[in-house]
């Protein structure tokens, strides 16, 4: 359990941060200077708050009221950067191995998570790169690695900044899977900083959005990242772009000819480029809106094979080309599409209409 409640002044900027998460990965997003860094550096001891506290299972890490200030290698907290930092002398082995060293060192483990070298290894599939040395290993290759180095200090709490943001995308996509299973097989509690709606989409349980130094707004991935108009992400012609939402749905089956899977979804089928996984699976379906597009009725011959029932919600436009339009999904499921205004007006299109939101397969990738 992480409890935060503080305040750090910087010169021109203050962080005015209060946030609780009891597990899997809670996501600090927002945009570029938004604070999200500063609270990672302050929650792993890397500067001082100027008030309040920072509690991590009961054991108080920060309070200015008492001076209260644990030192940052006393915390069993695991840091894992955007560059993965490793020791360039050592091979990846040995750099795992500190991790261990450091557990030994300063702790004597009795609660949490104890993981073991060949579970982390086994984990994060880099067996055959343990005798390299960083210059040696892909930029994903050094994330594994400096991921399990922060594993085997048996960590209470691992906080991630921006782990993806220096790796292309299929190296990210080597990340990912490796994240959710530190998160569902480890059972480590993740503090994950970031920027990336999709990564965010996928990882978290929780999302404390900050804006200016403050906290704008808490809740699931679904309630925060599908905001009221002109809230988190500004004007339409800057939501179009950023702007998701997300959808609940489970894997039917897999094409092997076309490489294509079908999830079950209340309103629909969808189908989605890539093996999502076995039948019955839940997965977390991200689209942008600038992908999503409305019939008033189901068309005849088209290429879009993702066609879901839904009723128009509300509708918002501003002087601009744009409107964006927010649907209601059978089953529950919210869902943002932006068109042109020219589109609402030709198609008549007003509030209480039901319509079917067409989404193309190739948009959604897998991330």
């Amino acid at each position: 359990m992480i409890e935060a409640d503080i305040t750090v002044r910087r010169a021109g900027f203050t962080l005015e941060s209060a946030f609780t998460s009891d597990g899997g990965i809670t996501a600090l997003f927002g945009r570029s200077g938004s604070g999200k860094t500063t609270l990672l550096n302050a929650m792993a001891g890397l500067i001082r708050p100027d008030s309040g506290h920072i509690r991590l299972d009961g054991q108080m890490l920060f309070e200015a009221s008492t001076r209260t200030f644990l030192a940052p290698h006393r915390r069993r907290v695991g840091l894992v950067f955007q560059d993965a930092q490793l020791f360039p002398h050592l091979t990846a082995r040995q750099n795992l191995l500190y991790g261990r060293f450091f557990n030994r060192r300063f702790f004597n483990v009795t609660d949490g998570p104890k993981l073991d070298f060949d579970t982390v290894v086994g984990v994060l599939g880099i067996e055959k790169l343990l005798g390299r040395r960083p210059n040696a290993l892909s930029g994903g290759e050094k994330q594994r690695v400096a991921i399990g180095r922060a594993l085997l200090a048996s960590p209470r709490l691992l906080l991630m900044d921006e782990p993806l943001a220096a790796l292309d995308a299929p190296r990210k996509l080597e990340i990912l899977p490796l994240i959710e299973r530190v998160r569902d097989e480890m059972k480590v509690p993740i503090l994950y900083v970031s920027h990336a709606v999709e990564e965010v989409a996928r990882l978290a349980a929780r999302v404390v959005v900050l804006e200016a130094g403050k906290v704008s707004r808490i809740g699931t991935p679904q309630d925060v990242l599908v905001p009221a108009p002109n809230s988190l992400f500004g004007p339409l012609s800057n939501q179009r772009f950023e702007m998701v939402s997300l959808l609940e749905a489970r894997v039917r089956g897999y094409d092997e000819h076309y490489g294509l899977s079908t999830l079950d979804h209340p309103a629909g089928p969808i189908s989605i480029p890539g093996r999502a996984g076995p039948p019955g699976t839940k997965v977390r379906v991200v689209v942008r809106g600038s992908d999503v597009s409305i019939a008033m009725k189901r068309p005849g011959a088209v290429s879009i094979r993702t066609m879901l029932g839904a009723q128009v919600k509300a509708i918002d436009a501003d002087d601009g080309p744009v409107a964006r339009v927010d649907l209601a999904l059978t089953g529950g499921d919210k869902l943002s599409a932006f068109i042109t205004r020219n589109a609402v007006d030709e198609l008549g299109l007003g509030q209480g209409d039901s319509v079917l939101a067409m989404i193309k397969a190739a948009s959604i990738d897998a991330r």
